[in-house]
């Protein structure tokens, strides 16, 4: 059957930053500053042009997140379960039919990113569509359909936790970003943000 690639309008934006950031003690990583910019403020600007709606998926200071003007909203339980339990929340409350899920911690979101999934759904007749760069794919940069939600919420209630296994179980189509291999830099820590700081900073 052939299946019917969405419009970026057809989209809800879908930023997850609901994680404990352990690898960075604790700190909430969408408030970490990026040349005197918070994470989430990098991702919103990029993603906002390229997506019908947006919103942001915060389990802390979701005060601070509101102030951004999108809504906000927490994981459906305290568990802190990941990133497949954001983009649970995400799937029940869009009103689209489709979410694209980027998380808080990547500011150099490509501008095309959108487009290029949806050409990549297009092309494999796929259910939904993620990331590869360079042979490493990243997966919580997922192109999706809210009708997963029952799936994904049986899943999560039977224990799945890793979004890499459960968007590999969908066969989803890639879009390649080998020729922008800086696009999906994250920040894990202090020195990662450093070092992406000075990069900017070299940058025509």
């Amino acid at each position: 059957m052939k299946r019917t690639p969405p419009a970026p309008s057809d989209i809800t934006g879908a930023i997850l930053a609901g994680g404990r950031g352990r690898r960075m003690g604790g700190i909430d990583k969408g408030l970490v500053t990026l040349s005197g910019r918070p994470l989430i403020e990098w991702v919103l600007n990029a993603l906002a042009p390229q997506v019908g709606t947006l919103l942001i998926n915060a389990n802390r200071h979701r005060e601070i997140y509101a102030g951004y003007g999108v809504p906000v909203i927490a994981d459906a339980d305290a568990e802190f379960n990941g990133p497949l339990a954001g983009m649970l929340s995400a799937m029940r409350v869009a009103r689209t039919d489709w979410i694209l899920t980027v998380p808080c911690d990547g500011p150099l979101l490509p501008p095309d990113l959108t487009s290029r999934l949806i050409a990549a759904l297009a092309s494999d007749n796929a259910l939904l569509a993620t990331v590869t760069e360079r042979g490493r794919i990243h997966p919580v940069y997922a192109l999706m359909p809210v009708s997963l939600e029952p799936e994904l919420s049986a899943d999560l209630a039977a224990g799945t936790r890793k979004v890499a296994d459960w968007i590999a179980r969908h066969r989803p189509a890639l879009a390649d970003f080998s020729d922008r291999p800086q696009a999906f830099s994250n920040i894990n820590s202090a020195e990662d943000a450093a070092r992406l700081a000075a990069q900017l900073m070299q940058s025509p």
